[in-house]
């Protein structure tokens, strides 16, 4: 993931900064715990494609 592209997406929801988890090939946005995907070196930042991040988990 570039980290000037990183430096200018935000979250779609609370247009808040988003964090790239290598691991798992996704983008995180803390405030709202959602877990956007990176499809083919795309990031696909719709609500609907977002996984939801459980209190258990670690961001």
């Amino acid at each position: 993931m570039d980290h000037r592209l990183l430096e200018i997406i935000a979250c779609p929801v609370c247009k808040g900064k988003l964090i790239f988890k290598k691991k798992n090939q996704e983008l995180i946005c803390k405030l709202d715990r959602l877990a956007y995907p990176i499809k083919d070196s795309i990031p696909v930042l719709l609500e609907s494609e977002a996984r939801i991040i459980f209190m258990e988990e670690e961001f």
